[in-house]
């Protein structure tokens, strides 16, 4: 099996390479995956952080060597939190500019290492943690508030299918990077979120953070957003944009009406 990282800004992933117009997620910049398969210029991938499998262009792919793919994934990864940054190749003295989610595997010292390649950084960087058991009342408080200060970070981002960039993201990869930036993992899609984390049972029982998933009239899940509080929401639906929200579901107040039907709400942190 081969390996790889993401040193482009953000690398599309598609469905397959018969529809290479269709992405359904993006790579950030220092994401890893493994490579499961190959048809013509086109790389089947695995990433990491999600276990997300689609068709790469093997021209944006930079192959590592296991050993080194191990240390990588071994490392602490601290995410990039400014909206766009730089970072610069010592060797090439190449400037890569990285947008906000992007993974430093190995970073200190304003610097991290692929292979022999020598990577620079003097943006800024999340340093949430997620509390653990028995954590203080206070620090809990602050760690979702800290969620919705991140999730702010994402207002008016467009709507893009697949997209997990300030610059296009979709419901699920905004909930995802959002709690990326809390160094929480989440899967890629909605309805595999929602089989993640505790069931909160009433609306009233919900805290910020939580994150509220919202089905079709077939029952399918097909949205989710953050709870800001118990009578508002920050999703992305044609944007990334704050609504109401209450026991039905998601009211739009420009268009007077429910967009989106309430299905259950989950706890992850």
């Amino acid at each position: 099996m081969e390996f790889g990282i993401c040193l482009n800004t953000v690398i599309p992933v598609r469905r397959d390479p018969s529809h290479v117009s269709e992405m359904t997620t993006q790579v950030l910049f220092g994401e890893l995956y493994r490579i499961l398969g190959k048809e013509n210029n086109w790389f089947r991938i695995q990433l990491i952080y999600d276990n997300y499998e689609g068709w790469i262009h093997h021209l944006q792919s930079q192959l590592i060597a296991e050993n080194e793919f191990l240390r990588l994934a071994d490392s602490e990864t601290p995410v990039t939190i400014d909206l766009v940054q730089h970072i610069t190749n010592e060797t090439r003295l190449a400037t890569i500019p990285i947008v906000m989610g992007s993974s430093l595997p190995g970073f200190k010292d304003q610097r991290f290492r692929v292979d022999q390649e020598v990577y620079f950084y003097e943006g800024s960087t999340s340093d949430s943690t997620s509390p653990g058991q028995g954590s203080a009342p206070n620090d809990i408080l602050k760690a979702r508030q800290q969620i919705i200060d991140n999730a702010m970070l994402y207002l008016d981002a467009p709507y893009m299918w697949g997209g997990r960039t300030p610059f296009g993201i979709d419901c699920s990869g905004f909930i995802q990077m959002v709690y990326k930036l809390n160094k929480i993992k989440l899967l890629r899609d909605a309805v595999q979120q929602s089989a993640q984390g505790e069931v909160i049972s009433l609306l009233a029982e919900a805290e910020p953070g939580d994150i509220a998933f919202f089905d079709d009239e077939e029952g399918k899940i097909t949205h989710s957003g953050l709870l800001i509080d118990r009578s508002s929401i920050i999703h992305c639906s044609g944007k990334v944009r704050i609504d109401s929200l209450d026991h039905q579901g998601i009211y739009n107040h420009e268009l007077q009406n429910y967009t989106h039907k309430l299905r259950l709400i989950k706890r992850i942190a």
